[in-house]
């Protein structure tokens, strides 16, 4: 099974030019955690699944007091910590970034699995 977190909108401090990291910029970060939830299906019980809701507050701090340079960079350190502290099975993470006028974003995508 998979849970997603769809389009969440959070302001992180992110670009290559210090002046672009001046400030947090809205991007908006898909999350999805596939696992076996299986014993989440049968009991019920949030304590057999990974609650979105606590994963979402960690995303919406998780760029305070800390900038990037990449998207690449940022989406690679929101999976590590995603198979870290709530451990999926896998992890797939997109970044959307609204840097260039005429495009409606860039974004950057990765998938990682848990060791």
């Amino acid at each position: 099974m998979k849970i997603s977190i769809v389009d969440l909108e959070v302001f992180y401090r992110v670009g290559v030019p210090d002046a672009e990291r001046a400030q947090p910029q809205r991007l908006l970060l898909t999350v999805e955690m596939e696992s076996d939830f299986s014993a989440a299906a049968k009991t019920d019980s949030i304590a057999d699944t990974i609650d979105y809701f606590s994963v979402t507050q960690r995303l919406l701090k998780f760029g305070d007091d800390k900038n990037w340079k990449l998207i690449e960079k940022l989406a690679a350190d929101i999976a590590e910590m995603t198979l870290t502290e709530f451990k999926p099975q896998t992890v797939s993470v997109e970044v959307k970034k609204f840097i260039i006028p005429q495009a409606r974003h860039v974004s950057v995508s990765l998938t990682k699995r848990r060791n």
